[in-house]
């Protein structure tokens, strides 16, 4: 698999275009389900796009792709929804600043105080990466001080707990949501032609966003929980890559050939 080995439409034209999650969900399911969606997506370029949409940072993305052989997408909303960026030809990224502007004015310079504030707050464990945008730390649910929540707030941000275990602190507005509908308005893709598909509570934005989105079945409670009745989102009962091609049919996006 690789990144731009011919020319393709551009993803505005091409009939449908999957902004997924990775960790649980595009990397989610068994090996033969991955590599059915994999196959599936590198045989139908021309009419299927694809944009990440993580918590990862764009440069491990890409490391995934190059060396465990997902298909690379066009576009990346990584850093739960921090940064917005461009895959160039080359397998690179290119951060689209027209796109990021508000969310560095957003979130102002804050990750020195941010990481001073929180140096050492209960059941808060600094990530060693640093990040543009953000500041991330892994959680301890029993030793966690809930006080962190007001902590942020008070700054002027927002935070983000996911899967009980990552707690992040974001620019306030900015998220995986907000930033993937920003995206697909900048790019002119048609909203009928966009999925959306996650599985735990920092995907929740996205999943909300009105967008026709999957919850695929491996969700963690209480994501499953905020999404009830909410009829833009299919709960898929395949769990990962499987729930993935499950909504695609349901919602009709792209003919699925039977056995994929």
């Amino acid at each position: 698999m690789n990144v731009h080995t011919t020319p393709r439409p551009a993803i505005a034209a091409r009939r449908f275009t999957l902004a997924t999650d990775l960790d649980g969900t595009f990397l989610g399911g068994t090996p033969e389900d991955r590599q059915r969606l994999y196959s599936w997506i590198e045989e139908n370029r021309d009419s299927v796009g694809l944009i990440f949409v993580t918590g990862r940072d764009p440069e491990f993305i890409m490391q995934m792709c190059r060396e465990q052989g997902l298909p690379w997408p066009e576009f990346v909303v990584g850093d739960v929804g921090t940064t917005i960026a461009e895959v160039r030809p080359d397998g690179s990224i290119a951060p689209i600043a027209t796109l990021e502007e508000d969310i560095a004015a957003r979130w102002n310079d804050q990750g020195q105080a941010v990481r001073e504030a929180f140096a050492d707050h209960p059941g808060l464990k600094l990530q060693p990466t640093e990040f543009r945008y953000r500041v991330s730390y892994d959680l301890t649910p029993t030793g966690y001080d809930v006080t962190a929540e007001a902590k942020v707030e008070a700054m002027g941000l927002d935070w983000l707990i996911s899967d009980n275990r990552y707690f992040d602190v974001l620019p306030k507005g900015v998220s995986k949501g907000p930033s993937i509908r920003r995206l697909i308005d900048h790019l002119g893709i048609p909203e009928e032609r966009v999925l959306c598909a996650g599985d735990t509570m920092n995907d929740l934005s996205m999943l909300i966003s009105g967008l026709p989105s999957v919850a695929v079945g491996n969700s963690e409670t209480a994501l499953m929980q905020r999404l009830h009745d909410i009829d833009t989102v299919y709960h898929a009962k395949a769990h990962g890559a499987a729930g993935i091609l499950e909504a695609i049919a349901a919602f009709e996006l792209h003919d699925i050939p039977k056995g994929v």
